[in-house]
Protein backbone atom coordinates (compact mmCIF):
# COMPACT_ATOMS: atom_id res chain seq x y z
CA UNK A 1 0.00 0.00 0.00
CA UNK A 2 1.13 3.57 -0.68
CA UNK A 3 2.05 5.99 2.07
CA UNK A 4 -0.88 8.22 1.09
CA UNK A 5 -3.30 5.31 1.46
CA UNK A 6 -1.86 4.42 4.86
CA UNK A 7 -2.40 8.03 5.97
CA UNK A 8 -5.91 7.95 4.57
CA UNK A 9 -6.69 4.72 6.40
CA UNK A 10 -5.44 6.20 9.66
CA UNK A 11 -7.53 9.33 9.07
CA UNK A 12 -10.62 7.18 8.57
CA UNK A 13 -9.82 5.44 11.86
CA UNK A 14 -9.44 8.77 13.63
CA UNK A 15 -12.66 10.35 12.34
CA UNK A 16 -14.76 7.50 13.72
CA UNK A 17 -15.94 9.34 16.80
CA UNK A 18 -18.70 8.37 19.23
CA UNK A 19 -21.53 9.68 16.99
CA UNK A 20 -20.27 7.77 13.94
CA UNK A 21 -19.77 4.60 15.96
CA UNK A 22 -23.33 4.86 17.24
CA UNK A 23 -24.68 5.56 13.74
CA UNK A 24 -22.94 2.53 12.24
CA UNK A 25 -24.06 0.33 15.13
CA UNK A 26 -27.69 1.44 14.97
CA UNK A 27 -28.24 1.35 11.20
CA UNK A 28 -31.09 -1.09 10.50
CA UNK A 29 -30.47 -1.21 6.72
CA UNK A 30 -34.04 -0.15 6.01
CA UNK A 31 -33.16 1.76 2.84
CA UNK A 32 -35.40 4.74 3.60
CA UNK A 33 -32.50 7.08 2.95
CA UNK A 34 -32.51 5.97 -0.70
CA UNK A 35 -35.90 7.56 -1.33
CA UNK A 36 -34.69 10.82 0.18
CA UNK A 37 -31.70 11.14 -2.16
CA UNK A 38 -32.21 12.74 -5.57
CA UNK A 39 -29.26 10.80 -6.97
CA UNK A 40 -31.11 7.56 -6.23
CA UNK A 41 -34.67 8.65 -7.03
CA UNK A 42 -33.77 10.19 -10.38
CA UNK A 43 -31.45 7.41 -11.61
CA UNK A 44 -32.98 4.37 -9.92
CA UNK A 45 -29.45 3.07 -9.33
CA UNK A 46 -29.12 1.39 -5.89
CA UNK A 47 -25.44 2.32 -5.67
CA UNK A 48 -26.55 5.87 -4.90
CA UNK A 49 -28.28 4.80 -1.67
CA UNK A 50 -26.81 7.25 0.87
CA UNK A 51 -25.76 4.71 3.48
CA UNK A 52 -23.92 2.75 0.76
CA UNK A 53 -21.77 5.80 0.07
CA UNK A 54 -20.01 5.45 3.43
CA UNK A 55 -19.08 1.79 2.89
CA UNK A 56 -15.31 2.49 3.12
CA UNK A 57 -15.82 4.11 6.51
CA UNK A 58 -18.00 1.21 7.63
CA UNK A 59 -15.30 -1.27 6.62
CA UNK A 60 -12.70 0.53 8.73
CA UNK A 61 -15.09 0.73 11.69
CA UNK A 62 -15.96 -2.96 11.51
CA UNK A 63 -12.36 -4.10 11.18
CA UNK A 64 -10.85 -1.79 13.78
CA UNK A 65 -13.60 -1.28 16.37
CA UNK A 66 -15.92 -4.30 16.46
CA UNK A 67 -15.22 -7.65 18.08
CA UNK A 68 -16.53 -9.67 15.15
CA UNK A 69 -14.51 -7.57 12.73
CA UNK A 70 -11.33 -8.01 14.71
CA UNK A 71 -11.83 -11.76 14.94
CA UNK A 72 -12.55 -11.99 11.21
CA UNK A 73 -9.44 -9.98 10.48
CA UNK A 74 -7.32 -12.17 12.75
CA UNK A 75 -8.64 -15.30 11.02
CA UNK A 76 -8.07 -13.78 7.59
CA UNK A 77 -11.79 -13.91 6.80
CA UNK A 78 -12.32 -10.20 6.07
CA UNK A 79 -11.06 -8.16 3.19
CA UNK A 80 -9.19 -5.02 4.17
CA UNK A 81 -10.03 -1.69 2.62
CA UNK A 82 -7.78 -0.90 -0.34
CA UNK A 83 -6.77 2.12 -2.35
CA UNK A 84 -8.77 0.70 -5.26
CA UNK A 85 -11.87 0.77 -3.03
CA UNK A 86 -11.33 4.47 -2.37
CA UNK A 87 -10.81 5.16 -6.07
CA UNK A 88 -14.10 3.40 -6.84
CA UNK A 89 -15.94 5.32 -4.14
CA UNK A 90 -14.79 8.75 -5.33
CA UNK A 91 -17.88 9.07 -7.53
CA UNK A 92 -20.21 8.12 -4.68
CA UNK A 93 -18.67 10.42 -2.09
CA UNK A 94 -18.07 13.47 -4.31
CA UNK A 95 -20.06 13.24 -7.56
CA UNK A 96 -23.30 11.95 -6.08
CA UNK A 97 -23.56 13.64 -2.70
CA UNK A 98 -24.17 17.33 -2.05
CA UNK A 99 -24.12 16.95 1.76
CA UNK A 100 -27.70 18.22 1.65
CA UNK A 101 -28.74 16.14 4.66
CA UNK A 102 -32.14 15.08 3.33
CA UNK A 103 -31.22 11.44 3.98
CA UNK A 104 -30.43 12.29 7.59
CA UNK A 105 -33.91 13.78 8.00
CA UNK A 106 -35.68 10.51 7.18
CA UNK A 107 -33.44 8.02 9.00
CA UNK A 108 -35.70 6.26 11.54
CA UNK A 109 -32.87 5.91 14.06
CA UNK A 110 -31.54 9.44 13.64
CA UNK A 111 -28.28 8.71 11.82
CA UNK A 112 -26.62 11.76 10.28
CA UNK A 113 -25.46 10.19 7.02
CA UNK A 114 -24.31 13.52 5.58
CA UNK A 115 -21.96 13.89 8.55
CA UNK A 116 -20.49 10.47 7.83
CA UNK A 117 -20.03 11.30 4.15
CA UNK A 118 -18.17 14.46 5.06
CA UNK A 119 -15.92 12.57 7.46
CA UNK A 120 -15.31 9.91 4.81
CA UNK A 121 -14.11 12.64 2.48
CA UNK A 122 -11.28 13.42 4.90
CA UNK A 123 -9.69 10.06 4.14
CA UNK A 124 -10.47 10.35 0.44
CA UNK A 125 -8.74 13.72 0.16
CA UNK A 126 -5.63 12.49 1.97
CA UNK A 127 -5.46 9.47 -0.37
CA UNK A 128 -5.63 11.75 -3.40
CA UNK A 129 -9.10 10.65 -4.47
CA UNK A 130 -10.86 14.01 -4.37
CA UNK A 131 -11.97 15.37 -7.78
CA UNK A 132 -9.47 17.59 -9.55
CA UNK A 133 -11.92 20.48 -9.76
CA UNK A 134 -12.55 20.47 -6.02
CA UNK A 135 -8.82 20.15 -5.28
CA UNK A 136 -8.09 23.15 -7.51
CA UNK A 137 -10.82 25.24 -5.88
CA UNK A 138 -9.48 24.43 -2.43
CA UNK A 139 -5.92 25.22 -3.46
CA UNK A 140 -7.00 28.59 -4.84
CA UNK A 141 -8.85 29.35 -1.61
CA UNK A 142 -5.80 28.65 0.52
CA UNK A 143 -3.29 30.41 -1.73
CA UNK A 144 -5.38 33.29 -3.04
CA UNK A 145 -8.34 33.49 -0.66
CA UNK A 146 -11.05 32.53 -3.14
CA UNK A 147 -12.10 29.23 -4.78
CA UNK A 148 -12.65 31.04 -8.08
CA UNK A 149 -9.33 32.88 -7.89
CA UNK A 150 -10.93 36.24 -7.08
CA UNK A 151 -8.38 38.65 -5.64
CA UNK A 152 -8.88 41.98 -3.89
CA UNK A 153 -8.48 44.05 -7.09
CA UNK A 154 -11.49 42.26 -8.60
CA UNK A 155 -13.48 43.03 -5.46
CA UNK A 156 -12.46 46.67 -5.66
CA UNK A 157 -13.71 46.85 -9.24
CA UNK A 158 -17.12 45.65 -8.08
CA UNK A 159 -17.02 48.06 -5.14
CA UNK A 160 -16.45 50.98 -7.49
CA UNK A 161 -19.19 49.70 -9.79
CA UNK A 162 -21.64 49.37 -6.89
CA UNK A 163 -20.83 52.87 -5.68
CA UNK A 164 -21.41 54.26 -9.18
CA UNK A 165 -24.71 52.39 -9.56
CA UNK A 166 -26.13 53.28 -6.15
CA UNK A 167 -24.48 56.57 -5.33
CA UNK A 168 -23.65 55.06 -1.94
CA UNK A 169 -20.32 54.38 -0.25
CA UNK A 170 -19.20 50.78 0.13
CA UNK A 171 -17.30 50.94 3.44
CA UNK A 172 -14.00 49.10 3.68
CA UNK A 173 -12.17 48.04 6.86
CA UNK A 174 -14.33 50.27 9.03
CA UNK A 175 -13.44 49.49 12.64
CA UNK A 176 -16.35 49.34 15.06
CA UNK A 177 -19.01 48.77 12.40
CA UNK A 178 -21.96 46.76 13.64
CA UNK A 179 -21.89 44.31 10.73
CA UNK A 180 -19.11 42.79 8.64
CA UNK A 181 -20.52 41.60 5.32
CA UNK A 182 -18.99 38.59 3.58
CA UNK A 183 -19.31 37.77 -0.10
CA UNK A 184 -18.96 34.59 -2.10
CA UNK A 185 -16.88 34.51 -5.26
CA UNK A 186 -20.01 33.82 -7.27
CA UNK A 187 -21.65 37.00 -6.01
CA UNK A 188 -18.53 39.02 -6.73
CA UNK A 189 -18.22 37.74 -10.30
CA UNK A 190 -21.72 36.61 -11.34
CA UNK A 191 -24.11 38.61 -9.18
CA UNK A 192 -22.64 42.04 -8.31
CA UNK A 193 -26.20 43.27 -7.75
CA UNK A 194 -26.03 41.56 -4.35
CA UNK A 195 -23.48 44.08 -3.08
CA UNK A 196 -25.55 46.93 -4.48
CA UNK A 197 -28.61 45.56 -2.69
CA UNK A 198 -26.70 45.38 0.59
CA UNK A 199 -25.66 49.03 0.27
CA UNK A 200 -29.24 50.17 -0.37
CA UNK A 201 -30.78 48.09 2.42
CA UNK A 202 -28.26 49.06 5.09
CA UNK A 203 -28.58 52.70 4.12
CA UNK A 204 -32.34 52.57 4.62
CA UNK A 205 -32.00 50.60 7.87
CA UNK A 206 -29.46 53.09 9.22
CA UNK A 207 -27.03 50.36 10.20
CA UNK A 208 -23.24 50.56 10.01
CA UNK A 209 -21.44 47.88 8.03
CA UNK A 210 -18.17 47.13 6.32
CA UNK A 211 -16.29 44.81 4.03
CA UNK A 212 -12.96 43.46 5.23
CA UNK A 213 -10.22 43.60 2.60
CA UNK A 214 -8.35 40.68 4.18
CA UNK A 215 -11.43 38.49 4.71
CA UNK A 216 -14.10 39.17 2.11
CA UNK A 217 -14.59 35.57 0.87
CA UNK A 218 -17.15 33.40 2.67
CA UNK A 219 -16.97 30.18 0.64
CA UNK A 220 -15.29 27.34 2.54
CA UNK A 221 -14.04 24.73 0.09
CA UNK A 222 -12.25 22.97 2.94
CA UNK A 223 -15.65 21.72 4.10
CA UNK A 224 -16.51 20.57 0.59
CA UNK A 225 -13.30 18.65 -0.06
CA UNK A 226 -13.30 17.23 3.47
CA UNK A 227 -10.07 18.58 4.93
CA UNK A 228 -10.57 20.07 8.38
CA UNK A 229 -7.18 21.80 8.40
CA UNK A 230 -8.10 23.76 5.28
CA UNK A 231 -11.57 24.52 6.61
CA UNK A 232 -10.02 25.80 9.84
CA UNK A 233 -7.60 28.09 8.00
CA UNK A 234 -10.42 29.61 5.94
CA UNK A 235 -12.58 30.20 9.02
CA UNK A 236 -9.66 31.64 10.97
CA UNK A 237 -9.07 34.19 8.22
CA UNK A 238 -12.60 35.51 8.73
CA UNK A 239 -12.36 35.41 12.51
CA UNK A 240 -9.10 37.37 12.46
CA UNK A 241 -10.60 40.01 10.20
CA UNK A 242 -13.79 40.36 12.26
CA UNK A 243 -11.95 40.62 15.56
CA UNK A 244 -9.51 43.15 14.15
CA UNK A 245 -12.40 45.36 13.05
CA UNK A 246 -14.28 44.75 16.34
CA UNK A 247 -17.60 44.09 14.61
CA UNK A 248 -20.63 42.75 16.47
CA UNK A 249 -22.00 40.50 13.73
CA UNK A 250 -20.54 38.75 10.70
CA UNK A 251 -23.08 38.25 7.92
CA UNK A 252 -22.88 35.11 5.82
CA UNK A 253 -24.03 35.84 2.27
CA UNK A 254 -26.43 33.98 0.02
CA UNK A 255 -24.22 30.89 0.07
CA UNK A 256 -25.17 27.64 1.77
CA UNK A 257 -21.93 25.94 2.77
CA UNK A 258 -20.38 29.24 3.80
CA UNK A 259 -23.12 29.55 6.40
CA UNK A 260 -22.65 26.00 7.65
CA UNK A 261 -18.88 26.33 7.86
CA UNK A 262 -18.83 29.65 9.70
CA UNK A 263 -21.95 29.48 11.85
CA UNK A 264 -22.04 25.86 12.96
CA UNK A 265 -18.60 24.35 12.35
CA UNK A 266 -16.36 27.36 12.84
CA UNK A 267 -16.04 27.50 16.64
CA UNK A 268 -15.26 23.77 16.75
CA UNK A 269 -12.74 24.13 13.94
CA UNK A 270 -10.77 26.91 15.65
CA UNK A 271 -11.30 25.50 19.13
CA UNK A 272 -12.98 28.48 20.79
CA UNK A 273 -16.15 30.58 20.64
CA UNK A 274 -16.27 33.76 18.59
CA UNK A 275 -16.23 37.29 19.95
CA UNK A 276 -19.05 38.12 17.55
CA UNK A 277 -22.29 36.65 16.24
CA UNK A 278 -22.68 34.96 12.86
CA UNK A 279 -25.98 35.36 11.02
CA UNK A 280 -27.19 34.60 7.55
CA UNK A 281 -28.19 37.63 5.52
CA UNK A 282 -31.83 36.48 5.59
CA UNK A 283 -31.79 36.40 9.39
CA UNK A 284 -30.49 39.97 9.47
CA UNK A 285 -33.00 41.18 6.91
CA UNK A 286 -35.84 39.58 8.83
CA UNK A 287 -34.65 41.32 11.99
CA UNK A 288 -34.72 44.61 10.08
CA UNK A 289 -38.26 43.77 8.94
CA UNK A 290 -39.43 43.00 12.47
CA UNK A 291 -37.92 46.27 13.75
CA UNK A 292 -39.66 48.29 11.03
CA UNK A 293 -36.35 49.17 9.35
CA UNK A 294 -37.28 47.64 5.99
CA UNK A 295 -39.79 49.78 4.15
CA UNK A 296 -40.93 48.53 0.78
CA UNK A 297 -43.33 49.69 -1.87
CA UNK A 298 -45.17 47.85 -4.61
CA UNK A 299 -45.56 44.14 -5.25
CA UNK A 300 -44.20 41.71 -7.80
CA UNK A 301 -47.27 40.30 -9.56
CA UNK A 302 -45.25 37.48 -11.18
CA UNK A 303 -46.17 33.94 -10.22
CA UNK A 304 -43.08 32.87 -8.32
CA UNK A 305 -41.74 30.31 -5.87
CA UNK A 306 -38.85 30.00 -3.45
CA UNK A 307 -36.10 27.37 -3.48
CA UNK A 308 -34.85 26.51 0.01
CA UNK A 309 -31.05 26.02 -0.09
CA UNK A 310 -30.23 22.86 1.87
CA UNK A 311 -27.55 24.26 4.18
CA UNK A 312 -29.58 27.37 4.95
CA UNK A 313 -32.96 25.75 5.53
CA UNK A 314 -32.56 22.06 6.34
CA UNK A 315 -29.25 22.26 8.18
CA UNK A 316 -29.40 25.92 9.19
CA UNK A 317 -33.00 26.46 10.29
CA UNK A 318 -33.60 29.57 8.16
CA UNK A 319 -37.04 28.66 6.83
CA UNK A 320 -39.68 31.17 7.89
CA UNK A 321 -37.52 34.28 7.43
CA UNK A 322 -37.46 34.18 3.60
CA UNK A 323 -41.20 33.66 3.46
CA UNK A 324 -41.87 36.62 5.72
CA UNK A 325 -39.56 38.74 3.57
CA UNK A 326 -41.22 37.60 0.35
CA UNK A 327 -44.56 38.55 1.87
CA UNK A 328 -43.39 42.16 1.77
CA UNK A 329 -42.85 42.24 -1.98
CA UNK A 330 -45.01 39.62 -3.73
CA UNK A 331 -48.69 38.72 -3.95
CA UNK A 332 -48.43 35.66 -6.15
CA UNK A 333 -46.09 33.36 -4.19
CA UNK A 334 -46.64 29.59 -4.41
CA UNK A 335 -44.84 26.87 -2.48
CA UNK A 336 -43.04 23.94 -4.04
CA UNK A 337 -44.04 20.47 -3.03
CA UNK A 338 -41.73 19.33 -0.21
CA UNK A 339 -40.75 22.91 0.59
CA UNK A 340 -38.89 24.04 3.69
CA UNK A 341 -36.67 21.57 5.51
CA UNK A 342 -37.60 18.75 3.13
CA UNK A 343 -37.03 20.65 -0.09
CA UNK A 344 -35.07 18.87 -2.80
CA UNK A 345 -31.48 19.93 -3.38
CA UNK A 346 -30.51 21.79 -6.55
CA UNK A 347 -27.92 19.06 -7.09
CA UNK A 348 -24.79 21.20 -7.00
CA UNK A 349 -23.88 21.69 -3.35
CA UNK A 350 -21.05 20.07 -1.42
CA UNK A 351 -18.56 20.82 -4.16
CA UNK A 352 -20.50 18.97 -6.87
CA UNK A 353 -20.87 22.11 -9.00
CA UNK A 354 -17.07 22.57 -8.90
CA UNK A 355 -16.55 19.04 -10.17
CA UNK A 356 -16.74 18.80 -14.00
CA UNK A 357 -16.82 15.00 -13.83
CA UNK A 358 -20.16 15.20 -12.00
CA UNK A 359 -21.91 17.46 -14.51
CA UNK A 360 -23.78 14.79 -16.53
CA UNK A 361 -25.11 13.19 -13.36
CA UNK A 362 -25.94 16.58 -11.85
CA UNK A 363 -28.02 17.54 -14.87
CA UNK A 364 -29.77 14.18 -14.83
CA UNK A 365 -30.84 14.48 -11.20
CA UNK A 366 -32.02 18.07 -11.78
CA UNK A 367 -35.17 16.34 -13.02
CA UNK A 368 -36.49 16.40 -9.46
CA UNK A 369 -36.33 20.19 -9.42
CA UNK A 370 -37.79 20.31 -12.93
CA UNK A 371 -40.75 18.26 -11.72
CA UNK A 372 -41.34 20.60 -8.79
CA UNK A 373 -41.32 23.63 -11.07
CA UNK A 374 -43.43 22.01 -13.80
CA UNK A 375 -46.15 21.39 -11.22
CA UNK A 376 -46.28 25.08 -10.27
CA UNK A 377 -45.98 26.70 -13.70
CA UNK A 378 -44.09 29.66 -12.26
CA UNK A 379 -42.37 32.47 -14.14
CA UNK A 380 -39.76 33.25 -11.52
CA UNK A 381 -37.78 31.39 -8.87
CA UNK A 382 -36.29 33.18 -5.87
CA UNK A 383 -33.50 31.66 -3.82
CA UNK A 384 -30.86 32.70 -1.27
CA UNK A 385 -27.71 30.86 -2.37
CA UNK A 386 -25.54 31.99 -5.27
CA UNK A 387 -24.42 28.42 -5.95
CA UNK A 388 -28.03 27.19 -6.08
CA UNK A 389 -28.81 30.07 -8.39
CA UNK A 390 -26.11 29.14 -10.91
CA UNK A 391 -26.87 25.42 -10.75
CA UNK A 392 -30.61 26.00 -11.19
CA UNK A 393 -30.00 28.35 -14.12
CA UNK A 394 -27.87 25.67 -15.79
CA UNK A 395 -30.52 23.03 -15.15
CA UNK A 396 -33.29 25.21 -16.54
CA UNK A 397 -31.26 25.92 -19.66
CA UNK A 398 -30.48 22.22 -20.09
CA UNK A 399 -34.19 21.33 -19.99
CA UNK A 400 -35.33 24.34 -22.02
CA UNK A 401 -37.32 25.93 -19.18
CA UNK A 402 -37.97 29.67 -19.34
CA UNK A 403 -37.94 30.66 -15.66
CA UNK A 404 -36.12 33.69 -14.27
CA UNK A 405 -33.90 33.01 -11.24
CA UNK A 406 -33.19 35.84 -8.79
CA UNK A 407 -31.75 36.35 -5.32
CA UNK A 408 -33.97 37.32 -2.42
CA UNK A 409 -31.74 40.13 -1.14
CA UNK A 410 -31.73 41.93 -4.48
CA UNK A 411 -35.49 41.34 -4.85
CA UNK A 412 -36.09 43.19 -1.60
CA UNK A 413 -33.75 46.00 -2.64
CA UNK A 414 -35.73 46.51 -5.84
CA UNK A 415 -38.83 47.27 -3.76
CA UNK A 416 -37.32 49.60 -1.17
CA UNK A 417 -39.33 52.75 -0.66
CA UNK A 418 -37.55 55.55 -2.50
CA UNK A 419 -35.96 58.41 -0.61
CA UNK A 420 -35.56 56.38 2.57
Amino acid sequence: MSASFDRAYNILKEVIDAPIASYLTSCVHCGLCAEACLFHTETGDPKYTPIHKIEPLRKVWEREYTLTGKIASWLGLSKKLTDDDLATWQELLYDSCTLCGRCSMVCPVGNDIAYMVRKSREGMAIAGHAPAGVIAATKRTIEIGSPMGVKLPAVMVQVKHAEAETGLEIPLDREGAEYMVLLSSMEIINFPEYLQAIAKIFKQAGKSWTLCTTAFEATNSGIQIGVSDFAREIVQRIVTGAEKLKVKTVISPECGHAFTALRWDGPNLIGRPYDFEVKHILEVLDEFRAAGLLRTTGFDETRLTYHDPCQIARRGGVVEQPRRLLGMVTKNFVEMRDAGVMNWCCGGGGGVSANPDAEPLRLEVFKVKKTQLDELKVEKLVTACANCRIVIEEGLEHYGMDIEVVGLTETLAEHLAEGE
